[in-house]
């Protein structure tokens, strides 16, 4: 196989170094107008059709007979068969892998709490799970039964009543990986419905698909764009961009090893992103000779060459410490910090999504089972956004108990402000429970 690599090659000490690393992490997800307007006549056609429209998209989308919406449904029994159906080692892998994702996951509940101050007033906070969360899921040959864990065991282990999954199955493909690891995390109910049509479907509600409160997981430009029109309607996880990964090496890595952890993101798809920082740059120039020399063993070798010929790059810095402020500018989606003490530099990380520690922790391992969750940031929202997690599918509502003594203390100041903004009937109201022996004062 004949492959070539052109990786780009920065250098820190260059004066347009910034410009240049600008142009590299551009990225927008925008749709064009045919694609928004496409979304919008499909979101329309599913809040006036329902079910009707749901079969009609799916006969002609991905090419599945089906006769009503019963058709696409699939039961818990299903679920279940799928368990019966992989081998003995993918159960195996799906059931220790959901294991420790739901452990580190349970780390993270977060409980209501009150206090009581002195006069009796009680202020705190009550932590509600949502009741019912929709999970997108890819399907046909772009399956990831790891998204369905990632995504629906933070649901569970948050309360979540109801998880409620949809998958489309092109010309009746069903990846029973997916199925299973369904089944694993207790998906409640499943619809083989894909594209912007699902989306639709969860937002709104037809006579057969539950209406939800928060729709998840990764899907194509018409999934993100239908997420984009119906958020406020419902919540949205994010808007994802192409999966990337930085490495910060200190050039004592096996070249080879990092050259394969960058491959690990460049064969999501052309558009992903696979960057290298080193202060060393005869360790730069062996991993740019190890790529050259492990890409045609890539099964997604072309995938692989185009992310990393358009948006990969080895970058030279002066130190460490520099390498550590390109990471911050960055806020990668994954950083790994390969390096020999990777804890000495763990205060300096400001902004990443998840960060591997050392030279042994690979990006793969978080993807699938060291238990934290691989739905995270991308491009550049690691300086806003947090990992995908069970706080995701809680809400907080505010506690607030006046005591008498309590209110008429309250209400003086209240009413100070509420006049300062010439809202007359806040201030009264609050006045109205001013103590009469304070309203003289």
């Amino acid at each position: 196989m004949t492959v070539s690599t052109a990786i780009a090659r920065l250098n820190a000490a260059d004066p347009d170094f910034a410009r240049h690393l600008d142009h590299l992490l551009s990225w927008e997800s925008v749709s064009d107008e045919a694609v928004n307007q496409r979304v919008l006549d499909i979101i329309k056609a599913v809040r006036e059709r329902g079910d009707d429209a749901l079969v009609e998209f799916t006969q002609r989308f991905d090419g599945l007979q089906a006769d009503s919406i019963q058709d696409l449904i699939l039961d818990r029994q299903r679920l279940e068969l799928a368990l019966t159906r992989i081998t003995d080692t993918q159960r195996a892998a799906l059931e220790k892998a959901a294991q420790r994702v739901r452990l580190y996951h349970e780390r993270q509940k977060q409980d209501s709490w009150q206090y009581t101050e002195a006069d009796g007033t009680v202020l705190g906070q009550k932590v509600t799970p949502l009741d019912r969360a929709g999970l997108y899921v890819p399907g046909g040959k772009a399956s990831y039964p790891s998204s369905v864990l990632m995504n629906a065991i933070p649901a569970k282990v948050a309360g979540v009543g109801e998880v409620v999954m949809v998958v489309p199955t092109p010309r009746g493909e069903v990846n029973e990986l997916v199925l299973a690891a369904a089944c694993i995390a207790g998906v409640d109910r499943v619809f083989t419905v894909g594209g912007a049509q699902a989306v639709a479907a969860l937002a709104y509600g037809t006579a057969s698909v539950p209406k939800v409160d928060k729709i998840v997981g990764p899907g194509n430009i018409y999934v993100a764009t239908a997420k984009r029109h119906v958020f406020g309607q419902v919540g949205i996880d994010m808007i994802a961009g192409p999966s990337e990964i930085l490495v910060v090496c200190d050039g004592q890595t096996d070249p080879d090893w990092i050259a394969m952890d960058l491959f690990s993101q460049a064969e999501h798809d052309e558009d992903a992103q696979a960057i290298l920082v080193s202060p060393d740059a005869a360790f730069l120039d062996r991993v740019a000779a190890s790529i050259v020399k492990l890409l045609p063993t890539m099964e997604r070798a072309d995938i692989i060459e185009k992310s990393v010929n358009g948006r990969g790059a080895l970058i030279q810095v002066r130190d460490m410490q520099q390498a550590i402020e390109v990471a911050n500018r960055i806020a990668p989606e994954h950083l790994e910090l390969s390096v020999a003490d990777p804890q000495a530099w763990l205060p300096h990380i400001r902004h990443a999504g998840a960060i591997f520690m050392g030279r042994h922790t690979s990006e793969a391992l978080g993807d699938y089972c060291a238990g934290p969750n691989h739905v995270l940031p991308t491009s550049g929202t690691a300086r806003f956004s947090s990992p995908l997690g069970v706080y995701d599918f809680q809400k907080r509502s505010s506690i607030i108990f006046c005591s008498e003594q309590g209110a008429s203390e309250l209400g003086r100041t209240a009413s100070v402000l509420a006049r300062g903004e010439s809202l007359t009937a806040h201030a009264r109201s609050a006045e109205y429970r001013i103590l009469t022996t304070e309203k003289g004062n």
